[in-house]
């Protein structure tokens, strides 16, 4: 399914994998989050374990001579600690003055100290142990353990400290975390691929419904065809069901007006015929209200039949084959006056029946014939795009001109002429109706007509009638 934006945000597929795609994104730093801070807690807690299983093996590596001398060679099995400004340092201080012994260190601290906080900041806690950072005189962070061990009967007592670098730590840590990452990104992605395909499966019935609405639409195909599924097929069969019964209003409607037209067919003939064998005024006045009666009776049955069938998805009537016709009809009817015609795009369909367009176009041009010197110019065109206003689809109108190049009307005028039977010139024939019944059945379309003084010096006729409605999604 075609995704767009911003008209794209009103899309279903883009819904879903908008939502799709944050909750997994959010998924996976959650995920990341606690699985990084995870596994800092666990390299902290090994690295403090590391040193103090070497400081105890320090403890273990350190005893007293017989001058009260500290003595031992602690091998901690890392060379680290024997390498300068590392990080990684032991050292044994005696405590007291009963303990005149001088201090004890790893040949990686040489020269160099480490900054003790005092116990009151920093106590011992119940294994009599305490852990800190702080930093070296070379510019290492390093991690402190830290115990009191007394060494002898006398109760001559030494303290004992292993330090760790804690860079080695923080380098650990950010290798791991870089490569969860890493990997969970490639992840990511791949979920977000895996689940855009599943999204687009599973929503593509979705996407046949509105293709086969699409071809009713087109008049392709007059019922929702396939094979949907079980969730769907209910909306489907609604929707056939809606199209059946608006088919019945329709032709129900149809019969009742033909029944009725057929019914006030003969009074109207009779009068008519009547109206020729009286005298000559009085058959006069029958015959032309016998005319208007039967052309008003016309307009509103037309009014009601297209009440009846303007919502029907099936009313489509292609331009260029209508406009093409009359105007051919008119070039033999007016061998003397040139018709013009043009379409843009000729593709053109107009969402209306075609009788009703044949009449309405019909109409007008017999209109400018009427008053043409030369010339008439047939005009049909796509109207501007509506601005986007929320809706799943916007409505596209048809722009149809008929303009010619005689007298034209005033302003004024123009207003006498679209009242119903009301005829600015009686030296030409015709009942006065011709305009408002343009006028009425273009409104019962929800279009307008607007007449004007054309570029061609006469009058522009100007009709806004709906196109067929196109998916816009």
């Amino acid at each position: 399914m075609a995704v767009k934006a911003p008209g794209g945000a009103r899309s279903l597929t883009f819904r879903v994998l908008l939502l799709a795609s944050l909750w997994s994104m959010l998924a996976l730093v959650v995920i990341a989050l606690v699985i990084s801070t995870l596994y800092r807690r666990s390299a902290e807690s090994s690295f403090q374990d590391l040193l103090r299983a070497q400081l105890y093996n320090v403890i273990n590596s350190v005893s007293t001579d017989e001058q009260f001398q500290l003595t031992g060679s602690p091998q901690l099995g890392d060379l680290r600690f024997s390498q300068p400004q590392t990080g990684w340092y032991w050292i044994v201080e005696p405590i007291g003055e009963n303990f005149p012994s001088e201090p004890m260190s790893s040949t990686s601290l040489g020269y160099g100290s480490i900054p003790i906080p005092d116990t009151e900041t920093i106590p011992f806690d119940t294994r009599y142990e305490r852990y800190y950072t702080t930093e070296d005189t070379f510019g290492n962070t390093v991690e402190v353990v830290e115990t009191e061990v007394v060494l002898d009967q006398d109760g001559r007592t030494a303290r004992f400290r292993v330090a760790g670098n804690r860079n080695v730590l923080e380098d650990d840590i950010s290798a791991f975390s870089r490569n969860l990452y890493l990997a969970l990104a490639g992840f990511g992605v791949g979920s977000l691929f895996l689940n855009a395909v599943a999204i687009l499966i599973g929503l593509r019935p979705l996407d046949h419904v509105r293709k086969a609405l699409e071809q009713i639409r087109a008049g392709q195909a007059e019922r929702l065809g396939g094979i949907f599924p079980r969730e769907i097929q209910p909306l489907v069969s609604e929707v056939n069901a809606l199209i059946d019964s608006n088919r019945r209003i329709i032709e129900r409607a149809r019969m009742q007006v033909g029944n009725l037209a057929h019914s006030l067919k003969t009074p109207i003939a009779v009068l008519l015929n009547e109206a020729r064998v009286l005298t000559v005024p009085h058959g006069e006045l029958v015959r032309n209200q016998a005319e208007a009666m039967q052309s008003q009776v016309q307009s509103y049955l037309n009014r009601a039949r297209i009440a009846a069938q303007r919502e029907s998805v099936l009313a489509r009537t292609e331009a260029a084959s209508v406009l093409q016709r009359l105007a051919r009809v008119m070039r033999r009817l007016n061998a003397d006056i040139e018709f013009t015609l043009s379409i843009e795009p000729e593709d053109l369909m107009i969402a209306m029946e075609q009788q009703d367009i044949e009449e309405v176009i019909g109409n007008l041009l017999e209109n400018a014939a009427r008053y043409a010197n030369t010339t008439v110019a047939i005009r049909a065109m796509l109207a501007p795009e509506e601005p986007d206003n929320g809706d799943t689809q916007r409505r596209r109108w048809i722009v149809l001109e008929v303009e010619d190049d005689g007298p034209g009307l005033e302003p004024d005028q123009i207003q006498e002429a679209l009242k119903r039977g009301k005829r600015l010139d009686e030296s030409k024939p015709g009942t006065g109706l011709g305009l408002s019944i343009v006028r009425e059945i273009t409104a019962e379309y929800q279009g307008n007509l607007t007449l004007s003084r054309g570029e061609l010096g006469g009058l522009l006729a100007k009709l806004v009638l709906p196109a067929v409605a196109k998916d816009v999604a």
